[in-house]
């Protein structure tokens, strides 16, 4: 396993007081019909959008390419100006220029692409993003939280991609922020970064940090985020924790096995011979496991069969998002 990340220093940063107008509630995002027209485009990249993101909490967002996700992470953090509708970050938005730079140090962004000065190390690359800060974490605390203590002297322009994105990380780490979005944080991280990378998102939140995550991994948003949605064509599709889309599509617990060759459908149950999909397969999709898979497992009791590679499995994050998006991904912006 891997080592798990030193824990992040808990302090409250200094954003001044002029600029700041915090959200009374525990809502610190705040989107209402977001749309975002390009122009001599056919239809709208974002078509309406509304979401919410409360303090310590971890937003999944999920959808194919094409679907609008990475636009509208660069709307909601000024890179991008939308068409239509309201946008409150941290009371906050991020379309006015005035309240944008107050947005600045209290927001960090980790987007898909970004660039450092190749020819800075990362040392004296998180050194200048710290000068940015009044209340910075130190670049030796950065480097131990994104594992490259032992890349500190290295130029940029000599790390891999992996490397890359952990300075990316860092860098938006740098600024103790409120909230912080990830755009695809873990593209290129072998398994132990991303798992790395995740016991970093896990401190954050359990000081109160909320994070925005984009990601193509499953398992990623599984494991990080408290909700999520799925947006397909600019639109959401669904919402929710994963239990609670699953329960929305009705998706049920699948109970699968291997039968001898020799059994055929009518040699089952009545009421499981529509789990007989091939010879010696059985997969039955239900809503309730209990009684099937106990008739299932007293027929083969009764006549002596064991049945291979028992499987018991409530639906996936990974089962929702295929049934809730085409499989098929268009070409172009996320």
């Amino acid at each position: 396993m891997p080592e798990a990340p030193p824990r992040i220093a808990e302090s409250q940063p200094d954003h001044g007081s002029t600029d700041d107008r915090v959200l009374d509630s525990d809502v610190v995002l705040s989107v209402r019909g977001l749309v975002k027209q390009y122009a001599g485009a056919a239809e709208p990249a974002v078509r309406g959008i509304d979401l919410e993101l409360r303090r310590g909490e971890v937003l999944g967002m999920l959808g194919p390419n094409g679907a609008g996700k990475t636009t509208t992470v660069e709307i909601l953090t000024g890179f991008r100006e939308r068409t239509a509708g309201d946008v409150q970050l941290l009371g906050l938005d991020p379309g006015v220029r005035a309240d944008l730079r107050a947005l600045r140090r209290r927001v960090g962004v980790v987007l898909q692409q970004t660039g450092h000065l190749r020819y800075l190390t990362v040392r004296e690359t998180l050194e200048m993003h710290a000068a940015y800060y009044r209340d910075a974490r130190s670049p030796a605390e950065v480097l131990a939280l994104v594992g490259l203590e032992d890349s500190a002297t290295k130029n940029v322009r000599a790390l891999s991609g992996g490397q890359q994105r952990r300075l990316d990380v860092g860098v938006a780490l740098v600024g103790r922020p409120e909230v912080v979005f990830l755009d695809e944080p873990t593209t290129g991280f072998d398994p132990a970064a991303r798992r790395r990378a995740w016991d970093i998102v896990g401190e954050l939140t359990s000081l109160g940090t909320s994070v925005v995550l984009t990601t193509h991994y499953m398992e990623e948003a599984a494991r990080l985020a408290d909700r999520v949605v799925v947006l397909a064509a600019g639109r959401i599709v669904g919402s929710g924790t994963p239990e609670e889309i699953a329960h929305d599509l009705q998706l049920g617990t699948t109970i699968r096995a291997q039968l001898p060759d020799d059994v055929d459908a009518e040699a089952l149950p009545a009421a499981l011979r529509r789990g007989f999909v091939a010879t010696g397969t059985f997969e039955l999709r239900v809503e309730d496991a209990t009684r099937p898979l106990a008739e299932l497992c007293s027929w083969a009791l009764e006549r002596g069969i064991t049945l291979v590679d028992l499987d018991v499995r409530a639906p996936s994050l990974e089962d929702s998002y295929l049934a809730l998006t085409d499989e098929t991904e268009p070409e172009g912006s996320t």
